[in-house]
């Protein structure tokens, strides 16, 4: 099959650091050049990947200072695909942009579907999915359709990640960790009142937003610092991350937004590291309660929980992952949802009469 992946332009492919929707990307791409179909990737200059790249621009944006209105490149590539799609370079579109191809897209006749990455539950979602009610879309989690049940769903992919880019590795578990990115719906401050209420070190591995740095300045800091217990890492790569997770006695998770998906969850079950998670979006559909961690519903059940993280089995733990979350599972989960898509729409090629 001829694919194109439509990645956003705002980090690399995959990113150099912290980039959920790129990383999924990547894996995807790979895990079908993989299986053997013939891929291209619409992504920044500076993406690395088996398939063929159509860079739009030289490098990600986010690191780009001298761009000030992604917007218009972002057009430029949808315009790209567009008239690939024309030339019928490609069987199938797949774009990771949320809504921004739909009204391009619809009315060019090769197959596509959009991955919604992100949260869907603002009011100004309504009127979009309203107005694009045919469109096909596929959910990260069953969650996430919540607030759009006018949406036409395909179906739900959750993510996967490579089978051996996280594993286990030996070390003694010590500490409570934090993963991700800090902002007040992640809930890195009920985290640490948690791990210093239980008297257990933690360890935050985490990037901060420019939209965020007010929240870490007036919440985060003033609790790290002369805090004995916490300690602030900063950002890491999936190299660092075995080690960090595997040390670990367990991941916290205290969001307190309608999380999509949540990646950190299934990269800590790649590591055999039990999860406590509020009971938020997705949780109850990645972790399984008393198997691969906790579902909490505040903080004083959080605390109660991390003293029960050791009856876990981590092994047990890394076997879930490799049933339900590898990024090979995600790829024949998506290939089977193209295949439904183009028996839907099956392409038709005007022929002039030869009369």
């Amino acid at each position: 099959m001829r694919i194109a992946q439509v990645a956003p332009l705002t980090e690399a492919v995959p990113p150099k650091l912290y980039g959920g929707t790129e990383r999924v990307v990547h894996w995807l791409t790979e895990e079908l050049v993989t299986l053997g179909h013939d891929v291209t990737l619409f992504a920044s200059g500076d993406s690395q990947t088996s398939a063929k790249l159509d860079a739009t621009w030289p490098k990600a944006l986010r690191l780009d200072g001298s761009v000030r209105d992604p917007n218009a490149l972002h057009m430029v590539m949808l315009e790209r695909v567009r008239q690939k799609a024309d030339d019928e370079e490609f069987d199938f579109l797949h774009c990771h942009l949320d809504y921004y191809p739909w009204s391009l897209f619809a009315r060019q006749p090769t197959p596509f579907v959009t991955t919604l990455h992100g949260r869907l539950d603002l009011p100004e979602h309504q009127p979009v999915f309203n107005t694009f009610s045919k469109i096909p879309v596929i959910s990260i989690s069953n969650a996430q359709r919540r607030p759009v049940p006018q949406a036409n769903w395909v179906r739900t992919i959750h993510h996967g990640l490579p089978e051996n880019l996280l594993t286990p590795q030996p070390a003694r578990q010590s500490y409570l960790a934090v993963l991700g990115r800090i902002a007040p719906e992640k809930g890195v401050d009920r985290a640490i009142k948690i791990a210093t209420r239980c008297g257990i070190p933690l360890k935050i591995a985490a990037k901060v937003d420019r939209a965020d740095q007010e929240y870490y300045d007036e919440l985060i800091k003033p609790l790290i610092t002369n805090n004995p217990l916490v300690e602030f890492i900063g950002e890491i790569s999936d190299r660092e991350k075995p080690d960090f997770l595997s040390g670990a006695i367990g991941l916290l998770v205290p969001i307190d937004w309608p999380e999509p998906f949540g990646l950190v969850m299934i990269e800590a079950m790649a590591c055999g590291t039990p999860v406590i998670a509020y009971n938020r979006g997705s949780v109850p559909e990645i972790i399984e309660d008393g198997l691969t961690g906790f579902i909490v519903e505040d903080e004083i059940s959080a605390i109660s929980s991390v003293g029960r993280l050791s009856t876990l089995n981590r092994d047990a733990i890394r076997k879930q992952f490799e049933t339900r979350f590898t990024a090979r599972r995600m790829a024949l989960d998506y290939l089977a949802a193209y295949r439904s898509l183009m028996e839907a729409k099956p392409r038709f090629k005007l022929v002039a009469s030869a009369e």
